[in-house]
This record gives structure tokens, sequence and C-alpha cells, in this order.
């Protein structure tokens, strides 16, 4: 059993935790963005390049995705894990691509979870050692696609040296790193690990990939839940340590939850 070897209890979630709150992957057509006489993908919009050409309309896209996921409330899967760390404690440890914020709006803490994209209500300044702080409470919350930034939202926005500040998020074209969305304490878990448990991701970003390697490798316990079959369902289902779960994060998380508190109860 995983509790009784040394290490912590990884959870690493994506967007599929986040569906059953009613959030929008942003790939899809709920994703495209209108500027001027062209449309774009989240993929063209989520990166430094499009800020740098075009930051009010960069900006504005987020702001309406940030209304669209304060909209959401945590879900039974979000309420597991704030459960799972009132269990474990010191030896829980969530690890999200999700940049809606709902693990810490349903109790999660913040140094136990690492938000490897970081969080889309938040923004910082680009200088060496930045300042992440939340998004000024005069920027309105709900946002519509055909909303413009006044000139009073661009001041706010702005940093002190009167440059834009950008949304505390992890674009395309950008890489990881260890003080904005802990790349390198990540890895460590992935290593340190006594079980992995992946909900509702299937494997499209590196740092994941790398974590889910790690535990396979290593030959921990490996639990993986998702509403469809996937590289991470494959993989988990190959070793003989792996268990999978084909379905939504809600119905499933709190099955692990009760396995976990078996010992308890022996």
């Amino acid at each position: 059993m995983a509790l009784a070897s040394p290490g912590p209890i990884v959870f690493l979630t994506g967007a599929g935790i986040s569906a059953e709150s009613g959030i929008p992957t942003f790939r899809g057509p709920e994703g495209y963005w209108r500027v001027g006489s062209r449309n774009y993908r989240a993929e063209e919009l989520a990166t430094y390049a499009a800020f740098l050409e075009m930051p009010e309309e960069v900006w504005a896209w987020y702001l309406y995705r940030r209304g669209v996921c304060r909209a959401g409330a945590p879900n039974p899967a979000h309420l597991a894990l704030v459960e799972a760390e009132r269990l474990l404690g010191d030896r829980f440890l969530l690890l999200t691509q999700n940049v809606d914020g709902l693990h810490l709006r349903a109790g999660n803490t913040l140094p136990r979870t690492f938000q490897v994209h970081g969080n889309i209500d938040y923004l910082r300044c680009e200088e060496e050692h930045p300042t992440i702080r939340p998004i000024p409470e005069a920027i309105d919350v709900a946002w519509s696609k055909d909303r413009k930034l006044t000139k009073e939202e661009s001041a706010l926005l702005r940093c002190c040296h009167g440059r834009w500040s950008r949304p505390h998020v992890l674009w395309f074209d950008e890489s990881y790193d260890e003080p904005l969305f802990r790349f390198e304490s990540s890895l460590r878990a992935g290593l340190d690990a006594s079980m992995l448990v992946v909900v509702g991701t299937s494997g499209a970003t590196t740092l994941p990939t790398y974590v889910v390697a790690t535990a396979a490798k290593r030959n921990i316990p490996l639990v993986c839940i998702n509403a469809d079959p996937s590289p991470f369902t494959e993989q988990t289902a190959s070793l003989d340590n792996g268990l999978v779960f084909l379905g939504t994060a809600g119905e499933h998380l709190p099955k692990v939850l009760d396995a976990l508190r078996q010992p308890a109860r022996a």
C-alpha cells in the first residue's frame, strides 16, 4: 500500500477535472477569439509573441476566460482532493495544469498545490524577480466576448514602470521554470512519490509527461482517471501497479480517497 511507503501521495490534475464545473478547455470552438477580421485559436493567442503584438486584445481574451473560470464552482472531485489533503497532511501534494484556481477555491492549500501553468486570477510584471499579484478588483469579473479594455482598465493592468503587466500563465512559446511554475519541484515529486494519481489529463504537455514517465519507471502505484482512453491511460494499463478508471473525476476520485482511508480503519 502506498501509505506504507515513504514519500508523498501526488495528485496530477488537468482540464478534465474542471470540465465537471462547466469550464471548457478553450481548444475547441469556445476558444476562438476574433480580432479585427480574423479568428484566432487559443494556441495562437496564448503566446508571448501575440502579447507583444496586441497586448490589449490578449488581455481582453484572458479577462473573458477569467470570467468563465470564476463562474464555475468547485465540484465533488475538487472537494475530494481537499479531503485527501486533510487526510494525508504533509504527504499530500497536488500538481495542477489548470489555471482556473478551483483547487484553491475549494480549499486546497497553496504550499501543497503546485500551479504548474499559473493562475488566471493573477498577473505579474516582466522583471527578473516579478511580484505575482491578484488582478485588481476594479477589473470586472464578468467579461463579454465583444468587450474591450477602457483607458482606466488599461492603466490598472500596467506595471509601476508604465509597461504592460501580463497574465500569470505559462504560454505556449515559453518554458517551465522553478520560481514561477515549480518545475524542478514537480520533477522531484515524481522521483519521491510513493503513489501518483493522474486525473483528467491526457499528456499533451511536457511536465506532466515527465512526471508520469518517472512514476512508471519507478513502478510505484499509478492510478489514472480520464473520461476517454489516452496515452496516460494506456501507459498506466500496461503497468503491474497501474489502475485505470474511465469516467469522470467526480465519480472515481472518491473511490481513491476511500482506498486511502482503509489503513486508518484497520
